[in-house]
């Protein structure tokens, strides 16, 4: 019989699981392209440069980094593999069942032809309309032959129907195997990949416990330095603050220490600044985060904590650093090494680029979104270009990333 209602039901349903599994595999999709790209960048930034013995601490920091990053698009891929596994044994399912039902159709339309070829064999059609007894009887013989060649076609039709339905699926299954076997090959290459890197992981870390005493001698003082740094920017925050604030006539009784008062004008661009929370520009046109915000275990040594202030954003040599918001060059810091730090005041937000060894703005200077504030230093023995970027809300630091855009 024919069932056109449940072959249109189905091929429906068939039609929805499909857009549902597009939208899940776009997600892994992208998420396997953003992870691609995060490595190749990995390898732009970060190995573009022989190291030397003395920098094996950061190039295992590195390695590690490259490490993870590749294990996560392991992770995506096999992911994205299981999903193509499932759906593609949910649709052989389907594909033997539709093929059923064809092999169905069609031997229940060989039937009702061959049926139809022995009644004409024995009985022309006009005989059977001329051997009615009443033009009543001859009317309703002729209906029914109309309703029968009717139902010949619909069931003709339903054939071609059901046969470009299999075709389909069994096209999207040999695709979705295709894909699938490209997945796993890139899984084997990303795995060899890593067993590479795993080795010199293994050498770079028997290098350091040669020496780890001096590693760590040389880590900790410089974890005293980020903090003196840390240190001397809340002094020029709250001296800064406590400058503004002496300027302010008719200060309001629920004003806070350390918290600048605001005029209207720097009100209205703080709430600017808040409403693009997550969407600010990034500090670098090309960057990778080399380091979190926030306090960390030491990725090699346990024990040690370190205490990010802001981002570490590692960029090409060569690159500048750029306002992520409209304001006013609040001070600028000198390191003793020369380095620069820019403190830009976006109202009672305050944006910090440190690590710079070139200026293009001096304090009290506007600045305009996306304007280029200094050159990031390079450091010649690293061969790395790192920006320290930080956010604060008065005197208290914000995570930077929760602030710029995801890449």
């Amino acid at each position: 019989m024919l069932k056109e209602k449940l072959h249109i039901v189905f091929f429906t349903l068939f039609l929805s699981c499909l857009s549902i599994f597009g939208q899940t595999k776009k997600e892994l999709e992208q998420q396997r392209i953003k992870l691609k790209k995060e490595i190749q960048q990995v390898n732009s930034l970060l190995f573009t440069e022989q190291k030397k013995e003395k920098n094996a601490l950061e190039n295992l920091k590195d390695i590690n980094q490259k490490i993870q990053v590749r294990l996560k698009l392991i992770n995506t891929i096999n992911l994205e593999a299981k999903l193509l596994s499932n759906e593609i044994q949910k649709n052989q399912k389907e594909l033997d069942k539709l093929e059923k039902e064809l092999s169905d159709l069609k031997k229940d339309y060989g039937d009702m032809i061959f049926k139809s070829y022995k009644s004409k064999s024995q009985q022309s059609r006009a005989m059977f309309l001329l051997s009615s007894q009443n033009f009543y009887q001859a009317y309703k013989r002729l209906e029914y032959l109309k309703q029968y060649a009717a139902f010949r076609k619909k069931q003709a039709e339903a054939i071609v129907a059901q046969t470009k339905v299999v075709e389909k699926l069994n096209d999207s299954l040999i695709k979705q195997k295709q894909i699938k076997d490209t997945l796993i090959l890139a899984e084997k290459e990303q795995k060899n990949i890593i067993e590479l890197d795993r080795k010199r992981q293994e050498k770079l870390i028997s290098t350091i416990k040669k020496k780890e005493s001096k590693y760590k001698r040389d880590l900790r003082k410089k974890i005293s330095e980020e903090k003196k740094v840390a240190a001397k920017i809340d002094e020029i925050i709250r001296d800064e603050i406590a400058k503004a604030n002496r300027n302010v006539k008719n200060k309001p009784k629920s004003s806070k220490k350390n918290e600048f008062i605001l005029s209207p004008e720097a009100k209205a661009l703080a709430a600017k600044f808040e409403l693009n929370k997550g969407k600010l520009p990034w500090p670098v046109k090309e960057g990778l985060i080399t380091r979190k915000f926030g306090r960390q275990p030491h990725p090699t040594f346990p024990g040690i904590t370190i205490n990010g202030t802001g981002l570490h954003i590692t960029t090409k040599s060569g690159n500048n650093a750029e306002a992520i918001f409209s304001g006013q060059v609040m001070n600028i810091l000198i390191s003793p090494e020369g380095r620069k730090n820019v403190l830009i005041r976006h109202g009672n937000y305050i944006s910090s680029y440190n690590n710079l060894s070139k200026l293009y703005v001096k304090k009290g200077d506007a600045i305009v979104v996306g304007q280029n504030i200094g050159k990031i230093f390079t450091n010649k023995v690293s061969g790395k270009t790192n920006l320290i970027f930080a956010i604060y809300k008065n005197t208290v630091p914000l995570n930077p990333a929760s602030w710029i855009l995801k890449r």
